[in-house]
């Protein structure tokens, strides 16, 4: 029986896909009997990390503080998803030492600025675009894709059912999930 805990760390731009892959991962960790914490951005933003801004200092804050929460959770075994654009490379980097190496499995949603801007759910491109919001990642501020993510996933030609299975394949060839 697989035992421990890890970290599934979903990247990428916003929009590009990071929690509705989570959303489709963690129904089918919990139907293989595995306990899942969610740490989505958004939410985060609204309790842990209320108050902070977007520059990078604050960014950088909230990256760690969710990467300390995670941390503590696969500590005591259990199974993180967490969802974050967390643009810099190198705080993802603390966060993978945080959580330990071989327990913090780096997933890449690799997603084009042209289909986010396109897709732009929530009107942050367009607002930043305009000039309206300053310091977004994509747009006034850089996002550093991952240089060796344990994952990289598209949306463009994969659905979210297909790339979570293949975040469970994963978690299964690494032996930190039993197979089905």
């Amino acid at each position: 029986m697989a035992e421990g805990g890890a970290c599934i760390w979903f990247t990428g731009l916003s929009g590009s896909g990071k929690s509705t892959t989570a959303e489709a991962v963690v129904p089918l960790l919990e139907a293989r009997g595995r306990v899942v914490t969610v740490l989505d951005g958004d939410v985060v933003r609204t309790h842990l990390s209320k108050g902070l801004g977007f520059d990078r200092e604050d960014r950088d804050t909230n990256v760690r503080r969710v990467g300390y929460v995670a941390a503590e959770v696969v500590r005591h075994g259990g199974l993180v998803v967490a969802a974050l654009v967390s643009p810099y490379r190198q705080t993802r980097d603390e966060v993978r030492e945080m959580v330990g190496e071989g327990r913090f499995i780096e997933v890449f949603v690799d997603t084009p600025l042209s289909v986010v801007e396109e897709r732009d759910v929530k009107g942050w491109y367009a607002r930043a675009r305009a000039g309206e919001v300053k310091e977004f990642t994509g747009v006034s501020d850089p996002y550093e894709p991952p240089e060796s993510p344990e994952l990289t996933l598209r949306t463009t030609d994969t659905t979210p059912s297909d790339n979570a299975q293949s975040v469970l394949e994963y978690l299964e060839s690494r032996g930190l999930l039993d197979p089905a």
